[in-house]
């Protein structure tokens, strides 16, 4: 089966009723069932999320990319299926949320929701029904998600938590009875989950035996829906594959990153992105006390979970002092969210004891005084810098925990949300360092 044919490349989307019901353990069964049977699936995620696609690609030995309908003008999203798919057997798009889920106002294409990338790209989606605490009314749930929006096909459900074959024969018999395809039935296994924490699920990189993990689900998958039913559900994409701008400029021609498990979140579009326009990226371990390459002209410090390391991150003289030779050389250095915090001039821990960070910008942050900040953002640049230049316009997301307790440098940008109402997020700016808690997915072209 040819990957990318003049109809789009094949694909199914993976979604449920709501989170928590068993859609990504499923996902990653399916992923890595017919990954090991032979199969070259390319895995998708929708919205914004980071852990996720790192499963994804251990799950299938190929990054996973967002697909974000509310961030992300459809010309991006179609070119970003059609390369990453190129020469695949299938494409399998974990959703976000429950199925038509999203936000309130309509983003770049949509509003988010998996729904409305499910009818962007005419994949059929497999519904993912948790039957822990119900029976005949599961059919009811599906007929609802059947019906709810005519742009949107489900291929099927497959059911999840099932107790035993009593519990599981009328379930099957109501779905039959209005027509809709069983693909497969999960029994209840404690053992198969995954750890969670403030923003989701452990990166991939924690898990003690990730492979085996894996294998484990997937041989659960395989023993209990049928793969072929699967593959055989997919649909051509709709979407075209007209190119695309980058989705960020590259914010120098030779680009220090900061990459191991406390600088994770930074989505694989970007370093696409910055590949495709000619830049160098050249990874670097902060973890591993080690500087930014003293040759780059800029410094890039992603998202992840600086606060679980900061005593690390406060005694790694080597990383510390090259970024501060960075600075002052004039590197361009941006830090997002969690890299926001390590320019900063102090990060209390969950215990409230203080750790010194880099010192390049005022910023103090607390996570002893925790405060959710969640939500869809358009932003505009208040000056030059990494994110572009003064008066551009980003969409992205901010997902943090922190609390803010002093600044103490200019604003970097002003944001509102996805009604249009301002957020309190100015990012800060020093010099030719700057940093903020938003993330970037795309640029307002």
């Amino acid at each position: 089966m040819s990957g990318d044919g003049p109809s789009g490349p094949r694909g199914v989307i993976i979604s449920a009723v709501r989170s928590g019901a068993g859609k990504t353990t499923l996902s990653l069964g399916l992923m890595r069932a017919l990954t090991r049977r032979g199969d070259t699936v390319q895995p998708f995620k929708s919205g914004p999320d980071y852990i996720d696609p790192a499963f994804h690609e251990a799950a299938c030995g190929r990054p996973s990319f967002n697909l974000d309908t509310w961030a992300m003008p459809r010309a991006m999203i179609g070119g970003l299926v059609a390369r990453a798919s190129a020469n695949t057997d299938l494409c399998i798009a974990e959703g976000v949320m429950g199925l038509f889920d999203g936000v309130a106002a309509e983003g770049r294409t949509a509003r988010g929701a998996t729904a409305d990338l499910a009818a962007l790209t005419g994949w059929p989606v497999v519904l993912v029904l948790d039957v822990s605490a119900q029976s005949e009314t599961a059919a009811a749930v599906a007929l609802g998600c059947k019906l709810y929006r005519d742009d949107v096909r489900l291929a099927g459900v497959i059911l999840n938590r099932v107790a035993g074959e009593g519990h599981e024969r009328p379930i099957r018999a109501a779905l039959e009875r209005i027509g809709m395809p069983v693909l497969g039935a999960l029994r209840r296994r404690a053992a198969i989950a995954l750890p969670d924490r403030h923003l989701g699920l452990v990166q991939a990189g924690e898990h003690a035996d990730l492979d085996g993990w894996l294998d484990a689900l997937a041989d659960e998958v395989a023993a209990q829906v049928s793969l072929d039913a699967i593959v055989a559900s997919a649909a051509p994409s709709t979407l075209g594959a007209a190119p695309s701008a980058p989705p960020l400029p590259p914010p120098g021609q030779r680009i220090a990153v900061a990459k191991d498990r406390a600088f994770s979140f930074l989505y694989p579009h970007m370093l696409q992105g910055w590949r495709d326009a000619g830049a160098d990226l050249l990874f670097f371990s902060p973890l591993a006390d080690e500087a930014p390459d003293a040759s780059a002209d800029a410094v890039w410090l992603p998202g992840g979970y600086p606060e679980l390391h900061a005593g690390a991150l406060a005694a790694a003289s080597r990383l510390l002092d090259g970024l501060r030779d960075a600075a002052a050389r004039g590197a361009c250095i941006h830090g997002e969210c969690g890299g926001y915090m390590v320019l900063g001039s102090g990060l209390e821990d969950t215990d409230g004891a203080r750790h010194a960070m880099a010192g390049l910008l005022g910023l103090e942050t607390s996570f002893a005084r925790r405060k959710l900040h969640l939500g869809y953002r358009r932003a505009r640049l208040l000056a030059d810098g990494a994110l572009g230049q003064a008066g551009g316009t980003l969409w992205g997301h901010e997902f943090h925990y922190a609390s803010v307790l002093a600044v103490n440098d200019a604003p970097l940008l002003d944001a509102v949300d996805a009604r249009g109402e301002p957020c309190a997020e100015t990012g800060s700016r020093r010099g030719s360092v700057g940093g903020t808690f938003f993330h970037a997915i795309a640029v307002e072209a």
